[in-house]
Formats: structure tokens, sequence, C-alpha cells
């Protein structure tokens, strides 16, 4: 059971932030009081009040098998015959497909893949009201991918290192984009942001300090 700790001005008002959060009414909270606060004197010296909550376990395993479920009656759907198997890996629920067709379930680019990952989520969490993370592979897709993808944020940070000017990929979806950011993360020569409207945006790639002048140059074809 992972816990998360939130703040408020009373302890009712930090027990409702973290009931926002996992987006689950108190009762379905575990609770424990850090602090319950102080006003202070004449607004001067408060202390905010702390609580530390998590899911219950019976509410965090009941994710599971269901998130399994929508994804195999999608799969049904499609006529695509496969096995699914689940797990938890921290706050997120990884779903791993077997099908006899794995291309078809990939789809170009992995949008397909892209388009099932964004279903189960928003129909999982619309059924639990739960705010859920979840990743869908097939054939290990998703390991390749995300190398390939970080070995080309690499490639282009090198570029505007050697150039000094930014670099605007392609529109990405929210996955992809957070393998380029968590790729650069560590270089403090470079800094990463994203831009756009939607689903899909684009990630700047840029030198942590630049002039004003400078201009994105053209994205990657």
């Amino acid at each position: 059971m992972e816990f998360l700790e939130f703040e408020g001005k009373t302890t009712e008002e930090a027990i409702e932030n973290a009931s926002a959060h996992f987006q689950v009414p108190p009762e379905e909270l575990e609770i424990e009081i850090v602090s319950v606060g102080s006003p202070g004197i004449f607004g001067l010296g408060g202390r905010k009040a702390r609580v530390r909550a998590a899911l219950l376990q019976g509410q965090e395993d009941d994710l599971l098998p269901r998130a399994r479920e929508i994804l195999e009656q999608l799969l049904v759907k499609m006529q695509e015959p496969a096995t699914v198997t689940v797990a938890q890996e921290e706050d997120r629920i990884n779903l791993l497909i077997e099908a006899s067709d794995a291309g078809l379930l990939i789809g170009k680019q992995g949008q397909t893949l892209d388009a099932l990952q964004y279903l189960v989520t928003k129909m999982l969490a619309k059924q639990t009201r739960k705010k859920v993370r979840i990743a869908i592979d097939v054939e290990a897709y998703r390991a390749r991918h995300n190398e390939a993808l970080a070995l080309l944020a690499q490639k282009y940070g090198e570029k505007v290192k050697r150039s000094g000017r930014p670099i605007t990929l392609n529109p990405m979806n929210p996955y992809d984009r957070r393998i380029v950011h968590m790729a650069l993360q560590g270089d403090k020569d470079l800094k990463t942001i994203s831009r756009g409207e939607g689903l899909y945006k684009k990630v700047v790639i840029s030198p942590a300090k630049k002039k004003e002048a400078q201009e994105d140059a053209p994205g990657p074809a």
C-alpha cells in the first residue's frame, strides 16, 4: 500500500484533497493524520494540517482484474484471439497481450496499441472513478520502441548542443513525450518542453541557455 501526503487548512480539507486525488470517497482510503494544523494568532504562525492517504488494499486490487477484463472485451470485439496477463508496477497497471498477429494490434508506429491503451484507461477510470495509469504491450514492442526513442532524443540533443539552436520534434502522445523528457533530463546543457494542444503535442529540445533571437530549427522529417 503506497501512501501519499496531503495538506489543507484543516484535517477535513486535507482528507478532501486526498479524496479528490484518488477520485474515491474518504471511506475507501486508509488515512493517517500527521498533523492537525493550527490557525496561528491573527493569521500568523499558522500550520497546515497534513494527512497520509492510500487506497484500501481491496480497492487497489480490484483495478487489475477490471483492466484485464476491459482489454479482453475490446479484443473480442476486434475478433482478435489473444491472451492477456496483468501486473502492478508501482502506480501503473501493465497489460501484456499474446496474440498470433502482433503487428495488427501494434498498428502503424504503435497507433493501434496507443488507441487500445487510451480506451482501457478511459473506460477503467469511468467504471471505478479512479485515476489510473495503464501500459499495454505486445511482444515487448514498447521496450524496443522506448529504446529507439531515447536514442533519437539523445541524437537530437547532441545536434542542439552543437548548433545552439532548438529543435522541435514531430507530435507525440503523452507516453512518448515522457520518454523523450526522461532521456534528456540528466543533461544540464539541455531543456525540454511540450508545446501544443490536445493529446498529441510537440517536444522542443533547447539549449539550457540560449539567445532571445534564436528561433526553432526545422524538426525531423
